[in-house]
């Protein structure tokens, strides 16, 4: 039997939402370093994904093993913000978007600080139910690098600011 027009868009709807909360889910995953999430967001076997000067990776794995040796490290606090997505349901098992990237960087090593701006091209396909991400490219539209040892007084640089300083800032 064939769906009814308000079934066809209320489904069409659930896809637009269910792939917001993919892209969601694999940017919180990259902020709180969890490489088992991120690999999920990906669909198995073959997969593209471009992130430029970072690699050209073909399998979800081959992501998250860099992701884990350079980001998985308690100096490196990160944080990926993800906006203005355009997406498209193609059909009821494809779909493509583009999403707008603010990217922040902490390394509190190397007294660094990096943001970035960009934007994510995306393909996704569901599988079983689930939205994954099938493809994904990340071009780079602007790039700033602080080395904040150098430049000027750092009252803080990390993950969460110690109490001390938090009393200083409210008097």
């Amino acid at each position: 039997m064939p769906i009814s027009e308000l079934e066809a868009r209320v489904r069409a709807l659930e896809d637009l939402e269910q792939i917001r909360a993919l892209k969601s889910r694999y940017l919180f995953s990259c902020d709180s370093k969890n490489p088992q999430a991120i690999r999920d967001c990906f669909v198995p076997g073959e997969v593209f994904i471009d992130y430029g000067a970072i690699g050209v990776f073909r399998h979800r794995d081959e992501l998250v093993e860099l992701f884990t040796r350079l980001a998985c490290h308690e100096h490196i606090v990160e944080m990926h913000h993800g906006v203005n997505p355009r997406i498209v349901v193609t059909d009821e098992h494809r779909a493509h978007g583009t999403w707008s990237l603010f990217y922040q960087q902490i390394n509190t090593v190397d007294n660094r600080l990096t943001q970035l701006g960009a934007y994510y091209e995306d393909e996704y396909q569901k599988i079983d139910g689930e939205w994954m991400i099938s493809k994904t490219r990340c071009v780079v539209t602007s790039t700033l690098v602080r080395d904040f040892a150098q430049d000027s007084k750092i009252v803080f640089a990390g993950r969460s600011i110690p109490q001390q300083i938090m009393s200083q800032e409210q008097s």
